[in-house]
């Protein structure tokens, strides 16, 4: 079994299985929350009293750092079965939420799975965001920590880019995908807050009803929670009935940034200020996709945003 041809350092920590039990078919990204080094990187999972380590590690440079033989198994992901068929990889990260990480770190952890994926005979990078697709590599073949612990990682960043991962992996492998002109993403959202505080709190108790892969967005001056991430809206509406039967009853499918995706249109028109409060729930989506879309009902847009701007104070 070989390792990546791509790595800059390398330096092999102590925690970790050897030998794997079980062969490489996926792929579990992270991230640090730390725009740090590979060498730092490596400082960081030398310890055996850290308890912890990667595969490898990409640095806010681009660089890559091995800390773990793909022989081997690293202590990543809160996971003993994940750890043993997964290649991990940390992604140095700001340390607030999003997480985002630099053009040079996501350009090199793309060329990175790419040769994981062609060595280790993964034809096809798979994402749905179901987490109940653990395992079922002909299915979702990329995990991600928040599946088994509670915990934001990789953090919404990666996490909402996983799809372009697989999709730019994908290319590299030489999958002809086919054309798909206006592919979205869908999400359950359980919730929309002008205070932060409040979006905070309601995850919480989201992710205590078990739907760990929840995560808080800011679309605009909106908080929204949503949960899931899904390329096939049936998936997503599988998700909303476990959502409303957990007793979230107002959730909604939508898309990252986008109101309420419609499936049946109704001849009732709903009063301005009832429009005003799913406005602010972000069932009407944003800018001038909200405008269009409240004017196409034959609403009055200057209206109903002085009703928003009223409850938002």
């Amino acid at each position: 079994m070989s390792n990546s041809p791509l790595v800059n350092y390398t330096q092999i920590s102590p925690n970790r299985y050897s030998p794997r039990n079980h062969k490489i078919d996926t792929i579990t990204i992270h991230c640090v929350v730390g725009q740090v080094s590979v060498e730092a990187l490596g400082c960081i999972f030398a310890p055996t009293s850290r308890q912890a380590s990667s595969n490898y590690g990409v640095g806010y440079d681009g660089r890559i750092g091995m800390y773990v033989e793909e022989k081997d198994a690293s202590w990543c992901s809160s996971s003993y079965e994940n750890d043993n068929r997964a290649i991990t990889i940390e992604v140095a990260s700001d340390t607030t939420h999003p997480y985002a990480v630099t053009d040079k770190a996501y350009n090199a952890l793309i060329e990175l799975v790419a040769d994981i994926c062609k060595r280790n005979g993964i034809k096809k990078l798979l994402w749905k965001g179901d987490k109940s697709l653990i395992g079922q590599t002909n299915k979702q073949n990329m995990t991600v920590h928040r599946w088994f612990e509670n915990k934001a990682c990789p953090g919404d960043y990666l996490y909402n880019l996983h799809g372009d991962i697989a999709n730019k992996v994908n290319a590299k492998l030489g999958v002809n995908e086919p054309a798909e002109k206006n592919k979205v993403t869908y999400y359950v959202q359980i919730g929309a807050y002008s205070i932060k505080a409040n979006a905070e709190n309601q995850l919480k108790l989201v992710k205590a009803k078990g739907f760990s892969d929840a995560f808080i967005t800011k679309v605009g001056n909106i908080y929204k929670v949503q949960t899931g991430a899904f390329n096939i809206k049936s998936n997503a509406d599988t998700r909303l009935d476990k959502v409303k039967k957990a007793g979230f009853k107002d959730a909604f499918v939508t898309t990252i940034g986008g109101g309420a995706v419609v499936t049946q249109t109704t001849s009732v028109k709903k009063s301005i200020e009832e429009i005003a409060k799913e406005v602010v729930a972000g069932k009407w989506g944003i800018g001038t996709a909200r405008k269009t879309a409240l004017e196409k009902a034959g609403y009055d847009y200057n209206a109903v945003q002085a009703i928003v701007n009223k409850i938002l104070r």
